[in-house]
């Protein structure tokens, strides 16, 4: 069995120096990698450093973005958005035109740290290649070449068999149905977030979604710059743009909630209804208004909480383990802050607000906190300041519990030493 190894070299195209990733074997005969064999030690090149002034409205989120296309008089451009922050993955699949305006659309959306391209595509340079290395400055985003094996569409389907909820399988395959580059894009992105990143998922514990291309407004880059829909010409700094104006969220949640819409209307008219409906009664009914703003306050980013408890280092280090006890102190606090969220809705008519309460619910929330006051001292609470944090993780453990997780780090260093 051939012995599969990662290399990354420099690659120039065009005066310009990329990183490029390869696989390289032992000898001519190629295998498929398991899941389970050890990830290799690449890195991906780094991509440029975001600054408030030029990316107004954009988190430092790290998105790994996977671009793959046909050939022909109107391309078919297929694309992988995994969010290594929120841990989503978001595949669409676009028939473009011969300016790429809906790709280069979909790509200021997300506004990817990493866009994964494939190597052939450079040299010599397609059209695709050329119009996004021209966006770069805008979209703020590094290039990786990849060799074209990461693109593989059976391996995309056993990423998503394996990785996606269980119980959204099934109608993930009959979105993607067909749509072929879509499928070879997040075959791609996963597989290089496993051997650059040195990343990986658990099981059925990615939310993957695709995204058509209908449904939704289509605003070219020169009218978001031009009509300061996120950024304003005059100062980038400056809260005077469409989203600075509006963005009154009190969630980071809310805020990318907010930033996706502006750059992507929706235009599905039942979807539009059952907002407007909750937007009325919010607006009618001034104490819940006020009550869920309230609630709402406490709340921290359960997205990234979330995801970086279930992505797993493949090298983890005491920092990884630092931050893991940082995160189930803030979902500890978090899961605290529903309860007034469920208060707060009560009365609630609508069809969204009601579904969201019943989210809330008590049933659906004790079996997460009594998972957590197991372990966690009842007053333990997420410090903002470092030495406060510092405290609160050292006694966060009950003491019931330190005998086990001694007896587990013991286990572990026999266990690593064989």
């Amino acid at each position: 069995m051939a012995s599969k190894r990662q290399t990354s070299t420099s690659y120039t195209a065009a005066s310009t120096s990329y990183q490029l990733y390869t696989n390289t074997y032992d000898n001519t005969t190629t295998t498929s990698r398991s899941r389970t064999r050890k990830r290799g030690n690449g890195r991906p090149a780094t991509a440029r450093p975001r600054t408030s002034a030029s990316t107004f409205g954009i988190e430092n989120q790290q998105i790994i973005c996977a671009v793959n296309e046909s050939r022909g008089i109107s391309p078919t451009v297929g694309l992988a958005f995994v969010n290594l922050d929120t841990g989503e993955a978001v595949l669409s699949q676009i028939c473009d035109s011969q300016t790429y305006v809906r790709t280069i659309h979909k790509l200021m959306v997300y506004s990817p740290s990493q866009i994964l391209i494939v190597s052939t595509a450079a040299s010599p340079k397609s059209k695709l290649f050329a119009i996004i290395e021209e966006q770069l400055e805008t979209l703020q985003s590094g290039i990786v070449l990849l060799d074209r094996s990461y693109w593989a569409e059976t391996t995309g389907l056993e990423y998503i068999q394996q990785l996606a909820f269980a119980e959204d399988v099934e109608a993930i395959k009959i979105s993607i149905g067909g749509n072929y580059f879509a499928v070879c894009c997040i075959a791609a992105a996963i597989k290089f977030v496993e051997r650059g990143l040195s990343k990986t998922f658990p099981l059925h514990a990615l939310r993957i979604k695709y995204e058509p291309s209908e449904g939704s407004m289509m605003i070219d880059v020169s009218t978001i710059c031009s009509l300061e829909l996120i950024q304003n010409l005059q100062n980038p700094k400056s809260r005077d743009c469409l989203f600075g104006l509006l963005n009154e969220t009190l969630t980071p949640m809310g805020s990318r909630l907010l930033r996706s819409n502006i750059l992507q209307p929706l235009t599905d008219l039942e979807t539009l209804d059952t907002r407007y409906d909750a937007l009325e009664e919010l607006a009618t009914k001034e104490e819940m208004f006020f009550a869920t703003r309230q609630a709402l306050k406490a709340s921290l980013d359960v997205d990234r909480i979330l995801t970086q408890l279930i992505v797993i280092p493949t090298q983890p280090t005491l920092a990884c383990v630092e931050q893991a006890i940082n995160n189930v102190i803030m979902l500890k606090q978090f899961v605290a802050s529903i309860e007034p969220l469920f208060e707060a809705l009560s009365g609630a008519r609508c069809a969204m607000l009601e579904e969201i309460r019943q989210l809330c619910a008590p049933e659906n929330v004790e079996p997460v906190q009594e998972l957590i006051d197991g372990v966690i001292n009842e007053d333990t609470t997420y410090a903002s300041q470092p030495l406060d944090l510092r405290n609160q993780r050292t006694y966060a453990v009950k003491a019931s519990c330190q005998s086990y997780l001694q007896m587990i780090s013991k286990l572990t260093a026999i266990y690593s030493r064989e």
